[in-house]
């Protein structure tokens, strides 16, 4: 039962891999390809024909124009999948971590915030004084102290 435990965690493990690796179209077999999300068996079988034909591609650019179906806007989105040429991500794209984080939008109007001005020096304070009330009594003279 134990054997049996510890092969399904280190099968999960093993797989964990596959979901966060960045696969190098120079590199990569058809199998790696397929496992970016985006690319389906015949995606991959024109990236390794047209890699075959034409050598390594040398950058996003020649990626796109050389393989039939990916385009800057469908290759930002294998890049942000884990899809890399040469080692390297498409500019401006970004590895997405959570399928529904959105970036922020930067407001309309927003405006630099002004330079803080240093803050005037504090004044000392005058000691406090007690009310009338509270001030210290003499204890009577036959008075026992309580503890």
């Amino acid at each position: 039962m134990i054997k049996k435990l510890m092969l399904a965690v280190a099968t999960m493990i093993a797989t964990m891999g596959f979901a966060f690796a960045q696969v190098d179209v120079n590199k990569a077999d058809a199998a790696a390809l397929d496992s970016v999300k985006g690319v389906g068996p015949k995606l991959s079988k024109a990236i390794i024909d047209e890699r075959a034909k034409g050598g390594e591609f040398k950058d996003w650019a020649d990626f796109e124009k050389r393989v039939k179906g990916v385009g800057p806007k469908n290759g930002k989105k294998l890049s942000m999948a884990g899809l890399q040429v040469g080692g390297k991500s498409m500019d401006g794209a970004e590895m997405k971590m959570d399928a529904k984080a959105k970036p922020a939008k930067a407001m309309p109007d927003a405006k630099p915030m002004p330079e803080s001005k240093p803050m005037p020096e504090a004044k000392p304070m005058p000691p406090a004084k007690a009310p009338a009330d509270m001030k210290a009594k003499p204890a009577a003279a036959g008075a026992k102290a309580s503890m």
